[in-house]
């Protein structure tokens, strides 16, 4: 067996595997399609449909992160996923011309845009007509049991200036169904459903979550943002003390993450 085959083979981010597998159970599933995966990251769903399409669609994945499509093209290269193609980029100003997809999809990556509405209005601008658009997104309340815990610290130690910058940091990453709904409606898109849905992800103390290599990745410099440089170790040892009792009663710490799947077409142009 090819061992860089071998290397690949479990190169799937669990933390997307929720959201891409009720993805993968919306797109139409026919050939040939031009198809774009905006955030694409490492490869899921991209790599994914691009071989669940075969060789006479094209699958185009669009994100700004080099180190990552570096890693996607050599998965394409050992699954032999000659369908799929990678542009460095951002999807508020995709390097394509109009009404150039036949789908576009994106896993928990619209919401991860410095702007939503223009990014959209863009999905809108390079999709044909007709075509489809999913597209899965998490909602405001995920991790809420660890921003309750985070939000009392926070208050117990009179810090309110922080408060507010935690609730806009989740008011700018999460933002609610509704609000997504309205922003594909400007942009030109008919919703054709929305589906919620949700996951738990369990630790067994706060030093596990706070070490755990995607917590460490995607969330930590977040939250430890959100704290002036001065005070952060102090609060988040007051934070693990928190979560870490919460954990002693329950028996483990457990957070929630909710998520929404939006699909959504373009009639007309």
């Amino acid at each position: 067996m090819d061992p860089d085959l071998v290397a690949s083979y479990d190169e799937l981010p669990l933390w997307s595997a929720p959201f891409g597998l009720v993805l993968l159970d919306k797109v139409p599933i026919s050939a040939p399609m031009t198809v774009l995966d905006i955030g694409c990251g490492t490869g899921f769903p991209l790599l994914e449909l691009a071989q669940r399409l075969g060789p006479s669609s094209r699958v185009i994945g669009v994100d700004p992160w080099r180190a990552a499509l570096s890693r996607c093209r050599d998965k394409a290269r050992c699954y032999g996923a000659s369908g799929a193609h990678l542009l460095e980029g951002r999807s508020e100003r995709l390097p394509f011309g109009d009404g150039c997809f036949d789908l576009i999809v994106s896993n928990n990556g619209l919401n991860n845009v410095s702007d939503q509405r223009r990014a959209l209005a863009e999905c809108f601008r390079v999709a044909a007509t007709p075509s489809t658009l999913v597209a899965t997104m998490n909602l405001p309340d995920t991790m809420h049991e660890l921003y309750a815990a985070f939000g009392a610290v926070l208050a117990e130690l009179g810090r309110a200036r922080e408060i507010e910058a935690m609730q806009r940091q989740i008011a700018t990453m999460r933002k609610p169904r509704a609000t997504t709904e309205a922003a594909l409606g400007e942009a030109g898109f008919a919703i054709e459903g929305v589906d919620e849905h949700s996951f738990t992800m369990r630790f067994a103390s706060a030093a596990a979550l706070f070490s755990h290599h995607f917590i460490r990745l995607a969330f930590l410099p977040g939250w430890r943002g959100v704290v002036a440089s001065d005070a952060v170790d102090a609060v988040f040892e007051r934070l693990a003390a928190r979560l870490d009792d919460e954990a002693a009663k329950s028996g483990e710490l457990r957070l929630t993450i909710p998520f929404a799947c939006y699909v959504a077409s373009k009639r007309h142009a």
